[in-house]
């Protein structure tokens, strides 16, 4: 198929799947998927191969960025001796398992470590779309360990590729040297991304130039990381969660809302590309492979996969007993989970389109001309387990979370709550101040105060009549929205009959828009 088929073919996917999932209640992700594995039935598209340069250069830093982007940093610190133990440790000790099951069934140590290496690190992108029903701390662990995993295994993979392929004798120190610079290169990288993004988006007030610049400046990171041999993707991610703390401070109100619905909607078409993209490559790898291997390559997937879950549920729990015998602190017993937490997490862990694009990277021949033993069957093996985890994993996972019943988790509605409530509190005690240096007049000072004590009272749970109030604001916002879109048919009306323009109507929607948002914008961010 052409290249513009293939783009209309998955965009016409991704439109029915958006539209059908909600009325099939099921996970967007694993429809998509599943729509996927479909289309590959048809004869023209068996031939379409997802490039691994793609995911890698284009769908990874743009994916990683925004994910980064809107996950806490205080929240990721919390928790930070957890993330990086799952997100280093766990991903040697996965990639190493699987290469043991690869090469007792026959693969050679090099190909069975690059397998390992492919299905060491759990994917971003499908624990965030898969997982959201996960309370608010648990989801914020497994998406910054998802965020940094990828670099420790694209080191890994780094390593195999240079012993397999390229004959290289690594010793024990230069790969320590190699781990050092993936980390500490790719986060110095990331944090003067981060710190020359803060100062670039400082200077830039149009929306415009502002978001093209936020789109610029992951890219940047990831290219700069490349050629000095450091993880791009601990720079993308380190940039994003740097350009987290600034950005609220540099950008502007126009900007914040430009940024959030374009990274919302590219982040989605990519995200579910991706996803319809390893339900073709399922059959694009079935395809390659022999059919006397077939038998075989299907018991190594699903040790694999078995392997994988086994493997992260045994090294929470060791890991956990061993940090709970070290630190004795009472602040340690705070952030306990209970090992039902840690089924979930086991669950939770997906894997998605970077593993098929570490497989896919493989070369097709060695230094020496010959073809690279296993490549085939390395390739078949992640687009099946990738299949089985999102498949599987992705139906049980809801089971499973209702059969670890976690506490309710209210800890960011509280914060939003107190938020509001001290923001309101600050601005009302500050309001005749600022009414004066604007030289307000008394009237307006007034009504804007009885405005401000008004919506400090919706906010206030210790006051008995707290929930009329909230019903009565929830009326009034009905009422006003009820009433922009009244106006709206009369503009769209007096644009049908000739009395104003096309380009006078579009002015006139945007500030009907703008008020619209206004009104409705915390149900958006939530």
């Amino acid at each position: 198929m052409e290249a513009l088929e293939v783009i209309v073919l998955i965009g016409a996917v991704i439109v029915v799947g958006a539209a059908i999932a909600p009325r099939l209640r099921m996970p967007t992700p694993l429809l998509m998927l599943l729509l996927g594995v479909a289309v590959g039935f048809i004869p023209q598209v068996q031939h379409v191969q997802l490039p691994s340069e793609a995911v890698l250069v284009l769908f990874l830093p743009a994916l990683l960025f925004w994910e980064s982007l809107t996950t806490s940093l205080r929240e990721i610190r919390r928790d930070l001796r957890g993330i990086l133990l799952l997100s280093t440790l766990l991903v040697v000790a996965t990639a190493f398992g699987v290469a043991g099951i690869a090469t007792a069934l026959g693969l050679t140590w090099g190909a069975a470590l690059i397998l390992g290496a492919a299905l060491a690190p759990t994917d971003a992108t499908a624990v965030g779309s898969m997982a959201t029903s996960l309370p608010h701390r648990n989801l914020t662990v497994l998406r910054a360990e998802s965020l940094m995993n990828d670099g420790t295994a694209l080191v890994i993979f780094s390593i195999a590729i240079g012993a397999g392929v390229s004959q290289i004798d690594y010793t024990g120190w230069q790969i320590t040297g190699l781990v050092a610079l993936a980390y500490l290169g790719g986060g110095l990288i990331g944090a003067a991304a981060g710190w020359g993004g803060t100062l670039l988006l400082r200077r830039l007030h149009e929306p415009i130039a502002n978001n093209a610049a936020l789109v610029f400046i992951p890219f940047a990171a990831f290219l700069l990381a490349e050629l000095v041999g450091a993880s791009g993707v601990i720079a993308v991610v380190v940039a994003g969660l740097a350009l987290s703390q600034s950005g609220p401070r540099v950008s502007t109100p126009q900007s914040r809302q430009q940024t959030f619905s374009f990274w919302s909607l590219t982040t989605f078409l990519l995200n579910n590309a991706l996803f319809v993209l390893v339900g073709i490559e399922v059959h694009v790898a079935a395809a390659n492979v022999a059919g006397d291997q077939l038998g075989p390559l299907l018991l190594l997937t699903v040790l694999a996969w078995i392997a994988v879950l086994v493997i992260r549920f045994v090294f929470q729990i060791v890991s956990i007993s061993l940090i709970r015998l070290l630190d004795r602190r009472p602040v340690q017993r705070t952030r306990r989970m209970s090992h039902r937490a840690r089924v979930v997490s086991t669950t939770a862990g997906f894997r998605g389109a970077v593993s098929l694009a570490v497989a896919l990277a493989v070369p097709t021949v060695l230094a020496s001309g010959e073809p690279f033993p296993g490549r085939d069957e390395i390739v078949f093996v992640t687009a099946g387990v990738v299949l089985l985890t999102l498949l599987v994993q992705g139906l049980v996972l809801p089971l499973v979370i209702r059969w670890a019943t976690f506490a309710p988790d209210t800890t960011f509605d509280d914060e939003l709550a107190r938020a509001e409530a001290e923001a309101a509190d600050d601005a009302i005690a500050h309001l005749p101040e600022v009414a004066a240096r604007l030289k307000i007049g008394d009237d307006v000072r007034d009504r804007v105060a009885e405005l401000y004590e008004e919506h400090r009272a919706v906010l206030s749970p210790e006051t008995d009549d707290s929930e009329t109030l909230r019903e009565q604001d929830r009326q009034a916002v009905a009422l006003r929205l009820g009433l922009l879109e009244r106006k709206r048919d009369v503009m769209i009306a007096l644009r049908d009959d000739g009395t104003i323009s096309d380009t006078a109507l579009r002015t006139l929607q945007t500030r009907l828009d703008r008020e619209a948002l206004r009104l409705t914008q915390p149900d958006i961010l939530e």
